[in-house]
């Protein structure tokens, strides 16, 4: 069973920064998308960035400018370069990677920024 490695979360002050990384534990055939989701207490999980195959980027509105999708195909690793860090960026962050039609989900990295 595949599992997705995450890594990176944390507690920051307003305005900091913070790099997620996300890597699978074993081999994710004719991997279609990459992406970040989060979480907050009492909501539902949303789309933050997600990347495709071919290079297609798509961010929340809520984090276009300050944060940054990529990906090393190498290593079939995806990061989140996130700046500007805002309070209500507070969540637990889910990585995301869809291959050969099945869905994976990491375990969640909990980000907490502080005012």
């Amino acid at each position: 069973q595949v599992q997705l490695v995450e890594s990176g979360g944390g507690l920051v002050q307003a305005g900091g920064s913070l790099r997620l990384s996300c890597a699978p534990s074993g081999s994710i055939f004719s991997i279609n998308a990459m992406g970040w989701y989060r979480q907050a207490p009492g909501e539902q999980r949303e789309l933050v960035a997600r990347i495709t195959s071919g290079g297609s980027i798509n961010y929340a509105d809520s984090v276009k400018g300050r944060f940054t999708i990529s990906r090393d195909n190498a290593k079939n690793t995806v990061y989140l370069q996130m700046n500007s860090l805002k309070p209500e960026d507070t969540a637990v962050y889910y990585c995301n990677v869809w291959g050969a039609g099945i869905g994976y989900w990491g375990q969640g990295t909990q980000v907490t920024v502080s005012s």
